[in-house]
């Protein structure tokens, strides 16, 4: 029997694709809030006797949480044999430590509520820092899915000679396989965060690279601080300017426009997260990890 595919908030620009990937049938699912807020959630597909992958779309998670625990817990209750999850962006992993006396380490406490919840986990490119696998966190089988080899892809079909830019050390090791992979030269810059939006980054000397296309690479963009930092360097050094590209499509605020007005000429990301700048589809990737951990 085919798996069913639940989509909840915010993944009608992925669940088509994923599904159809992964040949999947699609839940019925009534979603919506009550008028003091609460969550009201009803299947209208049976769910005895079936495998069930929840696919969660986890930007701005807080109001999205009460669904993900009890569309788990129903298709228990209903019957499903097993209950995975789909999270292509994965909240709350930057809080990897006890920054400040008396901090939650909410990395920590949110693994612990989604282990608790399903029986497995499957997402993209997550943010791993001090971290260095999800297991590490996550008492369930979790797997991480790669977007390198469709960014990649798209890159060197749409950018002339594309010279590819980690804003800090962090990105070297995804960056120089995108850029492996695309047949493009990339340099690595120095970053220095001061805040959630005070980034400074190190002056570096691109003018080798004048003939070139820069293409700045981060796996999320939030705040764009990254970002405009990055563009204003190259641009300062009388670059082209430069395509901004990332993994997942937070834009706090108004940041895309900001991110624009500092000079991008493009913003291309993943779909992820359901934003106007989503250019390359990763539902094969997701779905070929899906395959895996199934097995």
């Amino acid at each position: 029997m085919k798996p069913l595919l639940v989509a909840l908030q915010d993944t009608a620009q992925i669940s088509g694709p994923l599904a159809r990937a992964l040949e999947a049938e699609i839940a019925e699912i009534d979603l919506r809030r009550f008028p003091d807020g609460e969550t009201y959630l009803r299947f209208d597909t049976p769910l005895e006797g079936r495998e069930i992958i929840l696919l969660a779309g986890l930007a701005y998670p807080d109001a999205k949480l009460p669904a993900l625990v009890f569309a788990a817990q129903t298709a228990r209750a209903l019957g499903a044999t097993s209950v995975g999850l789909v999270a292509p962006y994965l909240p709350y992993m930057r809080q990897d430590t006890m920054f400040q006396p008396g901090e939650a380490v909410t990395s920590v406490h949110f693994a612990k509520l989604i282990s608790s919840s399903v029986d497995w986990l499957v997402t993209m490119d997550p943010h791993l820092h001090r971290w260095h696998a999800l297991s590490d966190i996550y008492d369930i089988p979790a797997k991480v899915s790669h977007a390198a080899i469709a960014m990649a892809a798209w890159i060197a079909l749409e950018v002339d000679k594309p010279l590819l830019i980690g804003p800090d050390s962090e990105s070297k090791q995804w960056v120089s396989e995108m850029a492996a992979l695309a047949d493009a030269d990339y340099v690595i810059l120095s970053k220095t965060r001061g805040g959630d939006r005070d980034v400074e980054i190190a002056l570096q000397d691109l003018r080798p690279w004048q003939d070139h296309t820069p293409v700045i690479v981060d796996d999320t963009i939030s705040t764009a601080s990254t970002m405009i930092a990055a563009t204003q360097l190259v641009l300062n050094q009388g670059l082209r300017p430069p395509v901004c590209c990332a993994v997942h499509a937070i834009f706090a605020g108004d940041s895309d426009k900001a991110l624009r007005e500092a000079g991008a000429t493009r913003i291309v990301t993943t779909n992820t997260i359901a934003h106007a700048t989503n250019c390359i589809d990763i539902s094969s990737a997701l779905a070929d990890t899906v395959r895996s951990i199934r097995s």
